[in-house]
């Protein structure tokens, strides 16, 4: 039940926190995101591909993994880098993103297919999700959209990662299959969490305090 419940909490800390903090100070966010983006990778590499190459050992994984590299690559020019921070608000123009939008789903939908055969998976998503909540609330509210629709669509966000894992755990048909998919799910947190760490510091430069977080959140996924 956990599984189902933290990706929204997550989900809904971060929408809390855009409305009542209103961050404005890039900086900070930007090392939260280095650190989810460090925890994720890490969590990744520790966990979720030995385990991967374990139950599959055959270049088929391999192959997968590309194309889930790939397949990121291609939701990116609907969500334009959304998953790893990368929105602009366009003030000309109050209309919804829906491409945004349908591009996150899709991406959220796909990384709850492994969760229940990843325990320590839904830690990643969950760190993932909050600082890429606060970066959604904060672009659709500079949108001009209104906040109750701001609410209802971040629930809604929200809700996709648990459809993914109603889906993989109750469709019967999928089961042979999510071996493949779960090698498609890394390879969209590689390109995730590797574009995170390059651009949570401006001309992608690194620092000491990036560099903290980054040692931070490879330390805690290992202990983790």
């Amino acid at each position: 039940m956990m599984n189902y419940l933290l990706p929204i909490a997550a989900v809904l800390s971060g929408l809390i926190f855009a409305i009542l903090i209103k961050p404005r100070k890039k900086s900070n966010l930007k090392l939260f995101l280095a650190f989810s983006g460090a925890f994720l990778l890490s969590l990744t590499v520790f966990d979720l591909l030995p385990e991967i190459y374990e139950k599959s050992p055959s270049g088929e994984v391999g192959i997968f993994i590309m194309l889930g590299i790939f397949f990121q690559i291609f939701l990116e020019f609907f969500s334009k880098g959304a998953e790893h921070g990368h929105v602009h608000a366009n003030k000309d123009t109050s209309s919804f993103p829906w491409l945004l939008f349908a591009s996150l789903s899709i991406h959220s939908i796909l990384e709850g297919f492994p969760l229940h055969m990843h325990e320590s998976l839904v830690l990643g998503i969950v760190i993932h999700k909050i600082p890429i909540a606060i970066i959604l609330s904060t672009f659709f509210l500079d949108q001009g959209i209104s906040k109750v629709k701001v609410v209802i669509l971040l629930v809604l966000f929200g809700c996709m990662t648990p459809i993914g894992s109603l889906l993989s755990e109750n469709i019967s048909f999928l089961e042979p299959y999510l071996t493949q998919i779960s090698a498609l799910v890394i390879g969209i947190f590689l390109h995730i969490s590797t574009i995170i760490l390059f651009e949570s510091s401006e001309g992608h430069t690194f620092n000491i305090r990036k560099l903290l977080v980054i040692a931070f959140g490879v330390v805690t996924a290992y202990f983790l």
